[in-house]
């Protein structure tokens, strides 16, 4: 057994370690060990710091992982209020404030410029006090903000303790909390893939993820931070701008790279028109470039207006937001049957390109602008973002636009799951609008598992109106798919034959494969072998379903939905015409070593797919699940296993091989 002092050392030495890597990934931008080798580090800190907590300290880099759930947002005042800069929108307006500076500094002709990124992102404040993170905060209205340290530390780009030794004893350092753009998209192709609402842009996904009470959800959204201002200080000397951002390299604080030093109004200018072409670029979002008198001397000699400092101004990029009316608003249906408003505009130009239709997001944000049709309203253009409408500057319109209670597609009832949501969607799998997608996934291979019938097949299927619904499929003949690009006599009758076959499938996996909102494979395993026929499932009611231990409201409430559609019912009788398998056989539970046993699967499995390997685990009596959690039993690996094998290996979760696992279900 290590000494109490030895197990003191190693947590010191794995902490200091950790940091060195932060730092190195985050402001230096280079790393010098893989993703495996950090975790390990990180895994062995947490490993003791749960064995011997007393060793632990609440700068540790082991916080960042999530400490929990908040009990709110408390108000703070910041020691040195957050004031707003001035803004700018042309260069003749830059050359108006050069002059008010030159005046303000009594003719002073070496006046040094800082011009640094303009970051779209939100305003923090950190207080570091003997080199280590006390405080943060939001700016909210310059003089208080709301205490977020906890979710601040989630945060690897934000150091927990500065380096080096001439770290001042106290320090307000400010800068911009922001997610970066490839992430932002991944993000919302996550939540869209999940028929969760999307975000509208970066900034506000920051914004919206830093309010979060869940710090452990805070550090999953990958939010970034560069450090730009300085309020309250005490402990060191700081001559300018520019010093500021060297030291705060120095510390370990991650500074934008984009700054210079400009020696006039016409150097700050001539940088300004080369960010602007840099801007579509970066992987984060800038809405304008920052001036500010270098020297911190001429900073304090100009002080403040109530608002602002006199000595910097932001120079705002032009002409991506314009002002045009409101000519309609229609509603277009999304692949996951969300139903999206959309504003058709009075053409008008905007960042060089003419805008005839822009977003509104969701229902609730119509009702959030209180716009009309006939209103003239802001629009934005961001890169390649879709216009959105920003807020309305005259309220000319007088029809107010109504929520449409049928699709405007298939002409399906619209529902509005629950309050808490703010999409409203068409809950038909087999409207136009979701058709392909639909089809898609019914012969994917988790469902009825239909070789040939890809994106490029299924895509032409509907244009030709061959596929209109899932039980068309089923009617295809030969001379219908030799119709299709790229098909001959072997392509044809391949697919036919995978058609064919797919008949033979479990009931489990037809319930899977027609799409029913929030029935997923093991839901759809545990209403097949609950009501063993389709007929049962079609005619069940609400206590039936209330009777199902795994099925709760949401999903009771989604089946009855689904099945309440006369085309769905209509369509189910064309399946059964079609002579697919309307019945489940009974599983019967095998007394095993999985028996009551939750397993979760990560990487490529050679010996059998994921469904099959699934399937094994419920015939043995086990639970198969597709997120590992401190309930997980046990995990099994494939080649190139994913982030759920290193969450398990941080949770002290048994981790076996396939072939480990092939043992075990041969076991009699």
């Amino acid at each position: 057994m290590k000494k109490p002092s030895k197990i003191k050392k190693e947590i010191e030495f794995l902490k200091e370690e950790i940091r060195l890597h932060d730092h190195r990934y985050y402001a230096l931008s280079e790393p010098v060990i893989s993703d495996k080798e950090y975790d390990d580090l990180m895994f062995r800190l947490k490993g003791l710091e749960d064995e011997y907590p007393e060793y632990k300290t609440d700068d540790s880099p082991s916080v960042r992982v999530g400490s929990g759930i908040l009990e709110g947002f408390k108000t703070v005042k910041h020691r040195q209020k957050m004031i707003s800069l001035e803004n700018t929108y042309s260069f003749d307006e830059l050359k108006e404030w050069d002059v008010r500076v030159h005046k303000g500094l009594r003719g002073n002709k070496s006046i040094e410029y800082l011009v640094e990124l303009k970051i779209d992102g939100v305003s923090a404040n950190l207080t570091f006090e003997n080199g280590k993170l006390t405080f943060g905060s939001t700016r909210g209205d310059g003089e208080t903000g709301e205490d977020i340290t906890a979710n601040l530390k989630t945060i690897r780009a934000i150091p927990l303790v500065l380096r080096g030794k001439d770290t001042p004893s106290l320090i307000e350092i400010r800068g911009e909390v922001y997610m970066g753009i490839n992430y932002f998209r991944e993000l919302n192709r996550f939540r869209e893939d999940n028929e969760e609402v999307v975000f509208a842009n970066p900034r506000n996904a920051a914004s919206g993820s830093l309010k979060i009470l869940d710090t452990a959800v805070v550090a999953k959204r990958r939010l970034s931070f560069f450090a730009h201002s300085l309020g309250e200080y005490k402990g060191v000397n700081i001559i300018s701008q520019n010093d500021f951002l060297e030291k705060l390299k120095s510390w370990g604080m991650r500074v934008n790279p984009e700054y210079r030093i400009c020696k006039n109004i016409d150097e700050v200018i001539k940088y300004c028109k080369e960010l602007q072409e840099k801007r579509d670029a970066l992987d984060y979002e800038i809405d304008g470039i920052v001036v500010k008198v270098n020297d911190l001397k001429g900073q304090l000699a100009l002080g403040f207006t109530l608002k602002s400092p006199r000595w910097a101004v932001a120079y705002k990029f032009p002409a991506r937001q314009a002002t045009t009316e409101i000519m309609d608003i229609q509603v277009n249906v999304g692949r996951t049957g969300v139903i999206t408003p959309t504003a058709r505009l009075k053409p008008v130009e905007c960042s060089g390109v003419i805008i005839q239709h822009a977003t509104l997001h969701n229902f609730d944000e119509i009702k959030r602008l209180n716009v009309k049709i006939g209103d003239r309203v802001l629009i934005e253009r961001a890169g390649d973002v879709i216009p959105k409408v920003i807020k309305v500057v005259q309220g000319k319109g007088k029809k107010t636009f109504l929520i449409p209670k049928n699709c405007p597609v298939c002409n399906s009832k619209i529902v509005k799951e629950k309050e808490v949501d703010v999409a409203y969607r068409c809950i038909n799998p087999v409207c136009p609008a979701q058709l392909e997608r639909g089809i898609l996934h019914f012969s994917s291979r988790g469902a009825m598992d239909i070789e040939g019938l890809g994106e490029a097949v299924v895509n032409q299927l509907v244009k030709l109106g061959l596929a209109r619904n899932f039980a068309d499929i089923y009617n295809l003949r030969k001379e219908d798919l030799l119709r299709l690009e790229l098909f001959k006599d072997k392509k044809a009758d391949n697919l036919l034959a995978g058609i064919e076959k797919s008949k033979k499938q479990t009931l489990s996996r037809l319930i899977y494969a027609l799409g029913i909102r929030h029935v997923g494979e093991k839901a759809a395993y545990t209403l097949a072998q609950y009501f063993k026929t389709m007929d049962n499932l079609i005619n069940s009611k609400k206590e039936d379903l209330d009777a199902i231990y795994e099925i709760g409201e949401v999903i009771s409430v989604s089946i009855r939905d689904y099945f309440s559609q006369s085309q769905i019912r209509k369509m189910i009788e064309a399946l059964r015409t079609a002579g697919l398998n309307f019945k489940e056989e009974v599983r019967k539970i095998k007394n095993s070593s999985l028996t009551g046993k939750s397993v979760v699967f990560t990487g490529e499995l050679n010996s059998f797919t994921r469904s099959q390997a699934e399937k094994i685990v419920r015939e043995a009596g086990g639970n198969p699940t597709s997120s590992v959690s401190s309930n997980t039993d046990l995990v099994v690996i494939g080649a190139s296993p994913g982030s759920k094998y290193t969450q398990a290996s941080r949770l002290g979760i048994k981790i076996i091989k396939e072939k480990e696992f092939r043992k075990l279900v041969e076991e009699k």
